[in-house]
């Protein structure tokens, strides 16, 4: 049974850090891309970060454009975790953060399609105060 768990989410003011966490398991694809998105209420899910394996061991990753230069996707495969450092944080930054997973190859073309992902975390919160 594949499980997504996420952690790290809180509550944060303006200009801080947060790292969000992403445990997989039971994911039986040898190759495997992950996001992560965000969401408000009312919102359509949003696409933030993405990373996907290429061949001989590279990975391509992603960010949107809202969040270049202040978050960072990175990944620790032997554990089978995925990160998101955020910094420079901001209100518009406040949502439900998800972390999600795809048995595929995704590119700069679909990563942010939640369509593309088959596997998703319970989400964990992130509120950032003026």
């Amino acid at each position: 049974q594949v499980q997504l768990v996420e952690s790290g989410g809180g509550s944060v003011q303006a200009g801080g850090s947060l790292r969000l966490s992403c445990a997989v398991s039971g994911y039986t694809y040898s190759k495997y891309s992950m996001g992560w998105f965000r969401q408000v209420p009312g919102n359509e899910r949003e696409g933030i970060a993405g990373i996907s394996p290429r061949d001989r061991g590279i990975y391509y990753a992603y960010t949107a454009d809202s969040v270049e230069g202040r978050f960072t996707i990175s990944q620790d495969k032997a554990n089978n975790k995925v990160y998101l450092q955020m910094n420079s944080l901001k209100p518009e930054d406040t949502a439900v953060y998800y972390c999600a997973a795809a048995p595929r190859t995704l590119t700069s073309a679909d990563w942010f399609v939640a369509s593309n992902y088959n596997d998703w975390g319970q989400g964990t919160q992130v509120t950032v105060s003026s």
